[in-house]
């Protein structure tokens, strides 16, 4: 062999050596990052009240930089539209009748498969901090920090991996900057991570941070156009105790805690929690809330409203008290992007912003939620991929809380079980065509025992239409044509001319019960 032939037989495999080097270092540079996920929920934040989404009430800029720096979902609803059950949802994607958690009073099964445990198993660290509210210690976390059941706004106790610890301040900052901590100091940062930040606000009793106090007092509220909702021909919005005019208490809910304990209402029981509660603040705290109520106090006093007059009172008190609490949640995300960005997180972090369910701004004359119908079946949903990621904008598909859990774990990288009932929101991020990706809504509530006497009921919603069955204590159907009657105040159910559509309803929800595996539709 000579010595051109031996040199090139010598270098062959030495240069097929550096050949398969450098492809693999390439695919090493070029594998993908694993992203790293933020879950912000909040506790009854209305769509209404986020500006991305409605501009009447209150300006967000940080909440909707997520939606202009990503994709606002127009069409976001829940499957039962109460807070321990969407959060068990949450963490399972499948409905309440199948993951066991069907009203507030229940127990979560922390033994069964959630997301966070399929994180972990795929080497995510995962995080949950704030407001748990599933009578159970968390499972799948490396880390944990809650509130204990409801939590309070000013100095709250949490629990920390099972140690009560008391806090001062107010609990959205405190929520927030326990997040930090977490993300700077206790996890291993070799990982990717998924943390759920959950926080209290705006949850009853809507009691804001001193510093905003006031920061709503020169609006004036609209009042909603159906506020004196009579509820003719709609037995199942009829039976509630959510009325503004009548349930919402002057004390617990709307700090009338006057010193000379002249006020007083027919809820003893809420009086008595509301003066107890402000107990809580520190005696600057006290000093500042009663320099701002105290005046009120005596106002309200002063005046002796009766009638329509104390009804729009009160609704205006409520959404003034409501919307400051919604600012601490903005200015919070504010801090949670500038940590973000200064921690070099940013580039490779989504971040999802949702509630657990929606809340009336006085529709119907209403607060709270637990019904079928749009306020409280609709909830925000916002979502960030990182620069260059997805498409961003709107979109108008049927998101449901179902599809939280197979979307994160689409985003991670992970298997999303076929067990799960929901679907991953990943295709219309990433702006794929979804004409037929959800043509109809499953809902079902489980209590009928609370303070607002919400009747058990189950429904289904399409582009059009509402079908809802009201089933205990009551029994009756309700029908509606959303297109023609958006705010929902006349029942069609009975309406000959809506025969048809209510025949092809019921096939429709018959299908989804089975679908969902609903035991309801055995009965």
């Amino acid at each position: 062999m000579n010595e051109q032939n031996y040199a090139k037989s010598a270098f062959k495999p030495f240069g097929i050596l550096l050949a398969l080097t450098a492809t693999n270092c390439l695919f090493a540079k070029e594998a993908p990052k694993k992203l790293n996920i933020i879950y912000i929920m909040s506790d009854d934040h209305s769509y209404q009240t986020i500006s991305a989404y409605d501009k009447r009430y209150i300006s967000t800029p940080n909440i909707d930089r997520i939606a202009n720096e990503g994709m606002l979902f127009r069409n976001g609803f829940v499957s039962n539209s109460i807070s321990g059950p969407s959060r068990a949802v949450l963490l399972t994607g499948k409905f309440s009748h199948e993951n066991g958690f069907l009203t507030n009073s229940d127990h979560f099964d922390g033994s069964q498969q959630t997301f966070p445990k399929l994180l972990q198993q795929s080497g995510y660290q995962t995080a949950m901090i704030g407001k748990w509210h599933l009578d159970s210690e968390p499972t799948g976390f490396d880390y944990w920090n809650i509130l204990p059941e409801q939590g309070i706004y000013y100095n709250p106790n949490f629990i920390e991996m099972g140690k009560k610890v008391k806090y001062p301040g107010y609990v959205t900052d405190i929520t927030t900057d326990l997040a930090f901590d977490w993300l700077s100091n206790k996890r291993d940062k070799s990982k990717p991570f998924c943390m759920l930040l959950h926080n209290k606000a705006p949850h009853r009793t809507w009691m804001p941070n001193v510093k905003h106090l006031g920061d709503f007092d020169s609006k004036n509220f609209p009042i909603p156009d159906n506020f004196y909702d009579n509820y003719e021909g709609r037995d199942g919005a009829a039976h509630q105790k959510m009325s503004i005019d009548r349930d919402m208490n002057l004390i617990y809910d709307l700090k009338m805690a006057d010193k000379e304990g002249e006020i007083v209402s027919n809820q003893p029981g809420l009086d008595r929690s509301g003066r107890a509660i402000l107990k809580s603040l520190t005696q600057e705290q006290r000093k500042a809330w009663d320099k701002y109520y105290d005046p009120i106090i005596a106002d309200f006093k002063a005046r002796n409203l009766k009638g329509k007059e104390l009804a729009e009172w009160k609704f205006q008190r409520y959404m003034k008290d409501y919307l400051s609490c919604i600012k601490s949640v903005d200015e919070n995300i504010g801090r949670l992007f500038e940590y973000l960005k200064e921690n070099d997180l940013l580039e490779n972090t989504v971040i999802i912003y949702t509630s657990d369910q929606g809340f009336y701004m006085g529709e119907h004359g209403w607060f709270d939620k637990r019904f079928i119908y749009e306020e409280s079946f609709r909830t925000p949903l916002l979502i960030r991929l990182p620069e260059g990621m997805g498409k961003k904008g709107e979109t108008t598909v049927f998101a449901q809380n179902i599809d939280n859990a197979p979307t994160i774990l689409n985003l991670a990288g992970v298997t999303i079980p076929k067990d799960m009932q929901g679907k991953s929101l990943v295709p219309v991020l990433k702006g794929h065509s979804q004409r037929n990706f959800r043509k109809a809504l499953y809902y079902h509530f489980y209590e009928n025992f609370d303070d607002h006497s919400v009747s058990k009921h189950y429904g289904i919603r399409d582009k059009r239409y509402k079908l809802v069955h009201f089933y205990d204590p009551i029994d009756t159907w309700e029908l509606y044509d959303l297109k023609l009657d958006p705010s929902e105040m006349t029942n069609v159910y009975n309406d000959p001319a809506y025969s048809k559509v209510v025949k092809n309803m019921k096939v429709s929800l018959k299908k989804l019960q089975v679908k969902y595996k609903d035991p309801i539709v055995n009965q």
